[in-house]
């Protein structure tokens, strides 16, 4: 999507903003990310917020409102600050994090972190309050007519394991940002998702599997429905490749096909 600047939102937008932090004397936007038609961070005699939204009759405005409320009940999530309808823009400002993306490749000390934040998330329930299809019907083009019950949790799921939707804060701690394909999915959901990155970072699958079993969830999660779950992840992201390609997909497919092959390898 087209990004557009701070000081090109509409002077009401702009001012409306303002009330919540106060005088912006700098903006700079966001080198990542895909959807938000404004992303930015924000400088403020206060400090810095962090600033996404998009236009009040964009098809998808929806999104974002659902990932505030998703982020206001989500651990290891920035908090959120405001929220403002004003000059034809919906935008959403969240407690600006400093840190810095994780190195997710072989030794690196910021597995620890994730390994833990997995945990945490994983042990969250989804809001029943918020209404979302679950994973299992995101995904039913790919997965049996008859979904397994294993595939039909409804544990609050981040879904979108990037690491440039993750912080690793100076503390030690790993925050998850951007929550806005969370969805209500096996409590395992997420550690399973980052399989995948973590063999494109250069784990073996053997590896990686290994990381995601120090998450409790995943440890004990049925070994039938996981498999499932890998070989679902694999033919949708190859099929997103094939139908919507972007740059990192190629490698993301490869590691997904990786993961898929060593679970159906080892003996049930």
């Amino acid at each position: 999507m087209n990004r557009i600047e701070w000081q090109d939102l509409p002077a009401e937008t702009r001012a409306a903003v303002q009330k919540h932090t106060g005088t912006v004397t700098t903006a700079h936007t966001a080198p990542h990310g895909v959807m938000s038609r404004l992303a930015c961070t924000v400088q403020t005699r206060a400090g810095r917020a962090f600033v996404k939204g998009t236009q009040q009759d964009n098809p998808q405005a929806w999104v974002y409102r659902h990932e505030a409320r998703v982020t206001r009940i989500a651990p290891c999530s920035p908090r959120v600050l405001f929220e403002v309808d004003a000059g034809g823009w919906a935008l959403y400002g969240y407690e600006y994090i400093e840190g810095l993306y994780p190195d997710l490749s072989p030794g690196s000390d910021d597995v620890a972190p994730l390994v833990r934040t997995l945990a945490v998330v994983s042990q969250t329930r989804w809001p029943e309050e918020l209404r979302k299809k679950p994973l299992h019907s995101r995904w039913a083009s790919f997965l049996p007519q008859d979904v397994p019950p294993g595939l039909q949790g409804r544990g609050l799921a981040h879904t979108d394991m990037s690491p440039h939707n993750m912080l690793v804060t100076a503390s030690g701690g790993l925050v998850l940002l951007d929550w806005a394909l969370a969805c209500p999915a096996p409590a395992w959901a997420d550690t399973a998702l980052t399989i995948p990155r973590l063999i494109s970072a250069g784990h073996a699958p053997e590896q990686a599997e290994a990381i995601a079993q120090q998450v409790p969830a995943y440890r004990a999660a049925d070994r039938a429905a996981v498999t499932l779950f890998a070989r679902t992840v694999h033919t949708a992201w190859e099929e997103w490749e094939r139908t919507r390609p972007l740059p990192h997909r190629a490698a993301l497919t490869a590691a997904a096909r990786k993961w898929a092959a060593c679970r159906e390898a080892v003996p049930r």
